[in-house]
């Protein structure tokens, strides 16, 4: 009958191990991927809101696009209060930008989504960086 080398028995149990650990990696790459696909096709609907005593542009993204390259639309001269819904698909995260020459200071932005503020910035933070969330219905 003939022996095992010492090392055989720690190399057998170290392959053993990369093999489990390789196989729970796949389950839940498998499950990860599985709610992507299940949200990628999913639509949700969110309000944006912007108000100011002077908003010369809105710009948003209008649903059109991908996830990873969202259509971006611009309003011009919206008035003082303007709100626009529309539906965004899966992992398209909801943005909304307004911006002003003259008062930065009282300007909003909002991204409401069923009746909730998910996102808010006024002042310069609304001009500078907008409203923009990552999308409500992602799989956290």
């Amino acid at each position: 009958m003939r022996k095992s080398s010492p090392t055989t028995l720690p190399a057998l149990a170290l392959a053993c191990l990369a093999l489990a650990a390789a196989g729970c990696s796949a389950a839940t790459t498998e499950k990860a991927v599985e709610q992507v696909d299940k949200v990628v096709d999913e639509t949700y609907e969110v309000t944006y809101e912007v108000t100011g005593k002077t908003v010369d542009s809105v710009s948003f993204h209008d649903g059109g696009g991908t996830a990873t390259a969202p259509n971006l639309v611009t309003a011009k001269e919206p008035g003082t209060a303007w709100t626009k819904t529309v539906t965004l698909r899966g992992i398209m995260p909801p943005a909304v930008s307004p911006s002003s020459i003259d008062n930065t200071a009282d300007l909003t932005c909002k991204v409401i989504y069923k009746g909730k503020v998910i996102k808010e910035a006024k002042g310069e933070a609304a001009m500078a960086g907008g409203c923009v969330t990552v999308s409500p219905i992602a799989p956290s």
